[in-house]
């Protein structure tokens, strides 16, 4: 039995430590140096090459090493029968609140405004940006913490999920045909939804345009969620006044991308929300122990509806 750690171009002997400490009598493997790939019975994974997973021919389980599994889905070989975890950190969270906050306080404060101005030289005092009404799209757990939070701070703030949440202190809405009702009074709008073939490309053109004009855009969720071009317009024609985009189609962003040079846009990292290294190790200890004495595990995905 072995536990293969498939999670490329990342340094791991840390994690690889850890994991040692938690299970002494389990060989933890890095591919693609695997010793014996028929004795790995647990994978962990993050953006894994396709065809990887479908050589290992004993597998029990598969494990996210982090918050999402969109690009451990989207290979097309992968085993359809494994059962899939991810990692659920509670640091996470609040980590993501803290972005949040200083990103709409950015805006709120025109920062923005002092940037571009502060490139041409130009003194010009503006009062604070009236943010009352915050929409997030996406209410699972990173979402539903963060319209809790920003309720909780006075906004008036509303929500857009897939199917019907109940969340005080939120008004929730729910399926396509809500969509627009959600959206239109909101100064601001964070994107926090799962990346799944039903929200691919879910912010185009006809939906941008049903936002209230002048509002501001955060996507903290995952670039396709965006399509580019339809962004790019509607900041070009002002139905944007900005956005905030932490994750992106392709990362690290190409050096050709508009984005770098567009005005009105503001790109960080994808540093929005990092797993906890000690968190995850723990959570995968456990599901692997789980997966031994055939429990389910622990934070387990639906792998049909991607989340």
């Amino acid at each position: 039995m072995s536990v293969a750690l498939i999670i490329p171009d990342r340094k791991l002997d840390g994690v690889i430590a850890a994991l040692q400490q938690q299970l002494p009598e389990v060989a933890i493997e890095v591919w693609p140096q695997l010793q014996n790939p028929a004795a790995v019975d647990f994978a962990v994974l993050w953006k894994q090459p396709p065809g990887v997973v479908a050589a290992l021919p004993n597998l029990k389980a598969l494990q996210s090493f982090g918050a999402g599994v969109d690009s451990i889905l989207s290979d097309s070989t992968l085993p359809p029968d494994l059962p899939l975890a991810r990692i659920v950190d509670p640091h996470l969270t609040a980590s993501m609140l803290q972005y949040l906050d200083t990103v709409l306080n950015y805006y709120r404060l025109r920062f923005d405004e002092f940037s571009a101005n502060q490139q041409q030289q130009l003194w010009k005092p503006r009062s604070p940006r009236r943010i009352q009404q915050i929409c997030v799209l996406g209410l699972g757990e990173l979402g539903a913490a963060a319209a809790q939070h920003f309720a909780a701070l006075g906004y008036q703030v509303s929500g857009w999920s897939g199917s019907q949440r109940q969340i005080s202190g939120v008004q929730c809405f729910a399926g396509p045909n809500q969509f627009s009702a959600a959206v239109a009074q909101a100064d601001m709008l964070i994107c926090l939804l799962p990346l799944t073939p039903a929200t691919e490309n879910l912010l185009n053109k006809t939906r941008l345009a049903q936002l209230k004009p002048g509002s501001i855009l955060v996507n903290v969720a995952r670039g396709a969620i965006v399509d580019d071009e339809a962004l790019l317009a509607a900041l070009h024609s002002g139905q944007i006044a900005a956005a905030c985009l932490d994750v992106f189609r392709t990362e690290p962003l190409p050096a050709e991308h508009p984005f770098w040079h567009t005005p009105g846009m503001l790109l960080t990292p994808h540093i929005s929300a990092v797993t906890n290294a000690d968190t995850a190790v723990a959570q995968i200890a456990e599901n692997y122990r789980r997966v031994q004495a055939g429990l389910p595990m622990v934070n387990q995905v639906d792998r049909t509806r991607g989340y």
